[in-house]
């Protein structure tokens, strides 16, 4: 195979880029174009070759598919993930293969992980090229990748290796919300707690969130908004990130698994220690900028004080500077900057959404608004987080004996799986056929999107893997459901059997025939 750009890189196994296709492309000025590259220690004719090559791939697949974006390309050596994150800026991670067989992945978890990447980034920075128009240099574009994208990538990091989301991740879905199931009770209870929440400010309705544990109780967030700041709550908010200082969103931190796949040597990470960034010269006159930027994927910058407010130290407006000023997110849906007020009580985490064009006087406005958040809401708060930890069934509530399984509802961005524990269970040949089955999901979806983007294609598919288990994946309506049934009977009525007593059970019979 010719695909071999992995070769001129890092002897690491991995290689993640982010490029403008709309810079450098004038001679002698193909530098510009790199807004990301990871080894960053990587010689510059190394990564231009990288991204000549994606760039090239890019070129050539767009004249037979102008409207579908490539995703992946596999070689023999090598695999090439790739997103356009936004028009004419790319993504593209670059994993090497080998015949290990821990070393199997599923592109499309791989490109939700670069989904997410920019999804997060955006929420705090605002979009990529907002940034380059701001300044055209892109010193700031890339100020603000080299520390995020770093920080994020350290989250993979087991040891002194960094580990990619594997086969062993097949019964997870990256880029969902996982939510709480509650009595009819408590949801009263719940939706009287919000309303105070929401006229914590004056006349003007704020939006929020409510977790408990590492769950989703409420929101009053679109779906996009709801996932991206879930997904930030459970790395860095919530009572087990605060006080494990690992985030639960993956099952390389909270299971006690094999080791995943993609294992690569640890980035060097003393240069992004100080949240002060110059980057690597390359002009004659070496005189560049130097940025001062918040860095809210760091670990251990978030505290819970005693007044039960989670407050950071990593958005200090000006470098020396020591008070706290508290983070602000845009919202996807109305394109506002909000900011976040966060509360905790126990196992209850509050996420109050604050328009930041109401802080005309800044902390004071705040400090009034906190006030008055516990004034109004805390014998609310404690009632709800007494009622949701009686009824509360610990890591293992939504276990279903017999059955390890993944539903999604892809509309809502919402998904439940078997507890990371249980998932453990299950032997190795089982997980590498779910994910096979999963990748073969994962292109008949796509192919009925370019077939017919308008009506989502019904599927339903059982396979009886080599250790004799049943893995199954139903698809209808938006929905989806994987499963593996190791101890079951060798017939396919008793597969079929069971997925119908499931989806009965706990999907309200959105499976069933």
């Amino acid at each position: 195979m010719g695909l071999s750009s992995a070769a001129t890189g890092s002897a690491q196994g991995f290689q993640f880029c982010i490029f403008d296709l709309r810079r450098g492309q004038q001679e002698g000025q193909e530098l510009d174009k790199i807004l990301f590259f990871s080894p960053s220690e990587c010689p510059y004719s190394a990564q231009l070759s990288v991204i000549g090559l994606c760039e090239g791939i890019i070129t050539f697949t767009r004249i037979f598919s102008p409207e579908a974006a490539c995703e992946v390309i596999e070689a023999e050596k090598h695999t090439h993930v790739f997103y356009e994150a936004e028009p004419d800026i790319w993504m593209v991670m670059v994993l090497d293969k080998s015949k290990d067989t821990e070393s199997i992945w599923r592109c499309d978890a791989l490109r939700k992980t670069l989904k997410e990447i920019h999804s997060l980034f955006m929420m705090f920075h605002g979009t990529l090229r907002g940034l380059l128009e701001k300044q055209p240099s892109g010193e700031l574009a890339r100020s603000h990748l080299f520390s995020f994208v770093t920080d994020y990538i350290n989250e993979f990091h087991v040891g002194k290796r960094i580990q990619m989301p594997s086969f062993r991740e097949c019964l997870k879905e990256r880029g969902t919300v996982q939510m709480l199931t509650i009595s009819r009770e408590v949801a009263i209870e719940i939706q009287s707690l919000i309303t105070v929440l929401g006229s914590s400010v004056g006349n003007t309705i704020c939006n929020s969130l409510i977790l408990f544990q590492d769950l989703l109780v409420s929101t009053t967030l679109s779906p996009d908004d709801t996932a991206n700041i879930f997904t930030y709550a459970v790395m860095r908010l919530t009572p087990h990130a605060l006080s494990s200082n690992i985030s639960s969103w993956s099952y390389l931190k909270r299971a006690t698994s094999a080791p995943n796949v993609a294992a690569i040597s640890s980035l060097p990470t003393s240069a992004v220690e100080e949240s002060h960034y110059t980057p690597r010269d390359t002009s004659p006159g070496g005189h560049r900028p130097t940025f001062h930027i918040p860095r809210p994927l760091q670990r251990d910058k978030w505290s819970k004080g005693n007044d039960g407010f989670v407050v950071p130290d990593i958005w200090d407006s000006e470098g020396g500077s020591s008070i706290s000023v508290s983070p602000t997110v845009w919202l996807h849906e109305t394109e506002e900057r909000m900011c976040l007020c966060v509360y905790q009580h126990k196992s209850l985490t509050i996420i109050l959404l604050v328009p930041v064009s109401l802080l005309a006087n800044g902390g004071q406005t705040l400090a009034l608004v906190k006030k008055q958040l516990v004034e109004n809401a805390f014998q609310k708060i404690v009632n709800v987080e007494e009622k949701l930890s009686r009824g509360w069934g610990g890591e293992n509530a939504y276990h279903v004996a017999g059955y390890r399984y993944l539903l999604i509802d892809d509309d809502r961005r919402i998904s439940r799986a078997s507890p990371p524990g249980k998932v453990t269970t299950l032997t190795k040949e089982s997980l590498l056929a779910l994910n096979r089955l999963r990748e073969e999901v994962d292109l008949e979806k796509a192919r009925g999107k370019r077939g017919d983007p308008e009506h989502e294609k019904d599927l339903e598919v059982c396979i009886r893997a080599r250790n004799n288990a049943w893995v199954i994946a139903k698809l209808t309506r938006g929905r989806e459901l994987y499963m593996v049934l190791e101890k079951a009977s060798e017939t396919l009525l008793y597969a079929s059997d069971a997925l119908e007593k499931f989806s009965n059970r706990y999907c309200d019979g959105a499976f069933s025939e």
